[in-house]
Parts: structure tokens; C-alpha cells; sequence
């Protein structure tokens, strides 16, 4: 059984720190292989350049024009990548807003994500509220974030929050001021084989 774990959640909230940090500890206590997946290092450059030649910013990550044109092919090749790696019986974690695909219920459809019945399901939603995840953007100086800051009421709409009672299966992670036990708890529930 191979294993696709999801870290989604809004920008800032620390999924990619979260999945760094716990893919060694996942290796090592399952003696089998994982890859990390995450959809700003495949497509970083790719937007960039695309949106540099569409709007003359780079660093648009979250424009109307972005969001029609870019998000769906990009979230398309990222879980076409991650079934490859699958198939060659490779763990893969996913790292990536996803909140869409989330609100939709498409994570938790095995005909949708199109895995076979043999690969374990995670789905992680890292918590982390509106006022840290700001100060977290603010702090790292990412320009990808420059539109999001401009267009920050705009932008805070979007931050769904998933209710617990329609999505079962979701795993909560609140990454405000995560402890090593809270990892621990994290990296036991991935560990476990889930359908």
C-alpha cells in the first residue's frame, strides 16, 4: 500500500515547513519512500514566467487572470505527478492550498484523485488563523504574496475554513505553536493505513 498525504491550507499557515519537517521521521519509521511535492517549487518559475509575459508581474499568484488561466493546469500536472510516483509504489506528499478541491469534497473521491484501491488517503488541513497567517506572509517576503497583501480584503474571503462535520476523514492541524507532541500525534495518524 502506497500512501498520497495532502498538506493544504491558506497561504502562511506553514504546510510546507510542516511537511519538510515531518517526511524524514515518516521515512524512517516506515522504512519506505516518500517524495515531496510541492506545487510553488513545480510551478514557481513556470507562473513566473507566464505571468510575466501575460501582465508584465511575475509575482502574480492570485489575480482573477492567474486564478482562470494558471491555477487548474497547475494543480492538474501536480496530481498527475503525484500518481506516477504512486504507481512506481513511491509515498508522495502533496503540498498546496488545495482549499477548492477541499470545499468540493474531490480529495476524499478516490475517482476523482484517480488512485488505485491500494493507496492510502490523508488529507491535512494545517490551521492557522487570519492575524498569524498575515504576520507569517508579511515576515517571510515572499513577492508572490504582493497581491494578496494589496488585495488583502479581496483576498481573506477565500480563506475557507473547513467544518469538521462535513469532512470526517480531514485531519486538523493547527500549526499556531505546534508541539514536538503535536507532531507526533500527526505523524502516528499518517503512519496508519487508511482507505
Amino acid at each position: 500500500m502506497t500512501r498520497l498525504i495532502f498538506f493544504c491550507g491558506h497561504a502562511g499557515a506553514g504546510k510546507t515547513t510542516l511537511a519538510k519537517r515531518l517526511i524524514r521521521p515518516l521515512i524512517a519509521r516506515s522504512g519506505e519512500a516518500f517524495c515531496l511535492l510541492d506545487k510553488d517549487t513545480l510551478y514557481g518559475a513556470y507562473s513566473a514566467s507566464v505571468m510575466g509575459a501575460l501582465t508584465g508581474n511575475p509575482n502574480d499568484r492570485d489575480s482573477p487572470l492567474y486564478l482562470q488561466t494558471l491555477r487548474e493546469p497547475e494543480y492538474a500536472g501536480l496530481l498527475e505527478t503525484a500518481r506516477e510516483n504512486l504507481r512506481l509504489g513511491v509515498n508522495v506528499l502533496v503540498v498546496g492550498p488545495l482549499s477548492r478541491e477541499l470545499r468540493e469534497g474531490l480529495l476524499f473521491d478516490r475517482a476523482w484523485l484517480d488512485v488505485d484501491d491500494d493507496v492510502g488517503v490523508h488529507v491535512v488541513w494545517v490551521d492557522l488563523d487570519e492575524a498569524h497567517a498575515r504576520e507569517r506572509i508579511v515576515s517571510r517576503g515572499n513577492p508572490n504574496d504582493a497581491y494578496k497583501l494589496e488585495h488583502w480584503d479581496e483576498y481573506r474571503v477565500r480563506r475557507y475554513l473547513p467544518p469538521a462535520a462535513a469532512f470526517p476523514g480531514l485531519v486538523r492541524f493547527d500549526n499556531t505553536s505546534p508541539t514536538p507532541e503535536d507532531d507526533e500525534r500527526l505523524l502516528q495518524t499518517l503512519l496508519a493505513h487508511t482507505r
